[in-house]
């Protein structure tokens, strides 16, 4: 059964139908062929701490948009039981909330937005990098962004993390050009480095990234060494 935020009953017997140990495995019962108990077997799972659940939720979202994300598909995406999804988050939306916040530290960490250089030469220099490594981030993010339109609520939580992406890209781009930046300039740098990322993760052509993003690196550059002139 189900919530109606489709979510998974941690009532459910089959919630304690297997058990986590302490060091992240799950014990489950062989089947026995003469009616006896027969020994647990101990399964090794790939890990029931909260950033492996998050991942696991990452990757759901990303291959099958957010309505099926569940605490039971997390769960089988990680190789956990559900009410150990259940401990961590309580609840879908805390879980949908805290995957997306993931989703932006690791993206802003990896596609290096923000390298505080003030070079133009270093500027989310991590990019093209960071999709062929994180699709299923990257894809995720995206799955959010359309599902954000018809829920409000969680328009709100996306407006405020891409606030830092926004923040991020308006710092370094002060440091870079020595001088105020202004909504208009760091919103469309961010819209293009978006544009990119996007255009990669569908149509592939790392080439076409690397090409585009020196085409903006050198503009940057051009705008950096004569601000008047651009």
């Amino acid at each position: 059964m189900t919530d109606p935020a489709g979510t998974a009953n941690p009532s459910e017997p089959e919630a304690c139908a297997q058990a986590a140990g302490p060091d992240g495995t799950v014990e489950s019962e062989e089947p026995a062929g003469t009616g006896r108990r027969q020994p647990r077997k101990r399964t090794r799972t790939y890990g029931a701490g909260r950033q492996a659940l998050l991942d696991a939720a990452v990757r759901v979202v990303a291959r099958g948009g957010l309505r099926r994300l569940t605490y039971r598909t997390v769960a089988q995406e990680a190789g956990v039981t559900h009410g150990l999804v259940v401990h961590h988050f309580g609840s879908r939306d805390a879980l949908i909330e805290e995957a997306l916040a993931h989703a932006v530290r690791v993206s802003m960490n990896s596609s290096m937005l923000e390298p505080g250089t003030g070079r133009a030469a270093d500027f989310s220099a991590g990019l093209a990098d960071m999709v062929e490594s994180g699709p299923d981030l990257q894809a995720f993010q995206y799955e959010l962004l359309l599902e954000a339109r018809r829920r409000e609520e969680l328009l709100t939580h996306l407006r405020e993390l891409y606030e830092e992406y926004f923040e991020a890209t308006r710092r370094e781009l002060s440091q870079m050009l020595s001088r105020p930046v202004d909504r208009g300039l760091y919103r469309l740098v961010f819209a293009a480095l978006e544009g990119l990322v996007l255009h990669q993760l569908v149509f592939g052509e790392r080439e076409v990234t690397e090409e585009a993003l020196a085409r903006l690196r050198d503009l940057l550059g051009r705008l950096a060494a004569d601000p008047d002139g651009a």
